[in-house]
């Protein structure tokens, strides 16, 4: 690790001054960015302290609710609307992590937490084109069973570690930014990017922009009947070969509304809207569940460690519908 300054910001516009500077990164609870640091997969000159701004969660006038970057994961599982209105969010963040990160982590940064990829971290060993473009991606014929099957590219097949960020895809969450340009407000679903050509390239973010907060839409019916399931190699800590989060809305036999993200199968949340789209309308049975989960897949690109995924994916969303349906019938 290099030395480097370190900064608490007192606001939002300190943090901003401070984050212009070449090579500043921001840091809440810093637990990935720490042990990219550490074993030099990253480097910063300067590191800013973001964890003392606002850790609010309200409501908001349309009934949306704003959850505060800083806002820590084990705060947000546990708020009473996010149980209530958002089930697969509060699940989601409780299968993300051992309950000493989950009181660390903050929401912002669960949001820009990088892949998990083996061949990423080894520095010393392994060609990563997003760690070091135009050098290879050893994954592709290396160990590839954690690796994605949608939206691959030539240049990378890494996947992102989120639980969170697969449940933010399905709700339709917004993603507030800040930086020397003003505010925006991206889709969560269009906050990250695929690899293409550019795998360095993980997000829309703009140089000195920074995450201030997430924005989850007013509940509907799907969302509150909602699950949040991960496929593990061991129950306790460990990042998802399969997950997905889902709600479900059935009217008289009828799926009126259905909401997937798949997680684990991207270098992205993935929302599943072929699924969805193929569900409207139909009764809510398993053959149907199968269909639509099949109709998603259709342009899966598996490679030879993880082809296992697409029959994986197919039979966990069914049952998790299953599962929705039937609360709901």
């Amino acid at each position: 690790m290099t030395p480097f300054a370190f900064h608490v910001a007192r606001d939002c516009a300190e943090a901003l001054s401070l984050g212009a500077a070449s090579g500043a990164r921001f840091i809440g609870g810093g637990t990935n960015l720490v042990d990219l640091l550490r074993q030099n997969v990253e480097s910063a000159s300067k590191l800013v302290d973001v964890s003392r701004l606002a850790a609010n969660i309200h409501e908001v006038g349309n009934g949306a609710l704003l959850v505060d970057a800083s806002v820590k994961n084990s705060a947000l599982a546990a708020h009473p609307m996010v149980r209530g209105r958002y089930p697969m969010l509060s699940r989601a963040l409780l299968a993300g992590a051992s309950a000493q990160i989950r009181n660390m982590a903050t929401v912002g940064g669960n949001i820009m937490q990088r892949t998990r990829c083996a061949y990423f971290y080894d520095v010393d060993g392994a060609r990563c084109n997003k760690r070091q473009p135009g050098s290879g991606c050893d994954a592709i014929g290396g160990f590839n069973r954690y690796h994605a099957i949608l939206g691959v590219s030539n240049d990378c097949v890494a996947t992102h570690p989120s639980d969170m960020c697969v449940a933010l895809a399905a709700l339709a969450a917004l993603v507030h930014l800040v930086g020397p340009e003003g505010e925006r407000t991206v889709p969560l679903a269009e906050f990250h990017v695929l690899p293409g050509a550019s795998p360095q390239i993980e997000t829309v973010l703009r140089p000195g922009e920074m995450i201030t907060a997430i924005e989850l839409p007013p509940a509907t019916p799907a969302m509150a009947n909602s699950e949040y399931r991960k496929v593990r190699d061991r129950s306790s800590y460990a990042f998802a070969l399969v997950s997905v989060a889902a709600g479900l809305e059935v009217v008289g036999g009828k799926i009126a509304e259905a909401r997937i993200a798949l997680g684990g199968v991207a270098a992205k949340p993935w929302r599943a809207t072929r699924a969805e789209a193929a569900l409207r309308g139909l009764p809510a049975t398993r053959a149907n569940f199968l269909s639509a989960a099949e109709e998603e897949l259709t342009k899966a690109q598996p490679l030879e460690g993880n082809a296992f995924k697409i029959g994986l994916v197919q039979r966990t969303t069914a049952a998790v519908l299953e599962s929705l349906a039937g609360e709901r019938a």
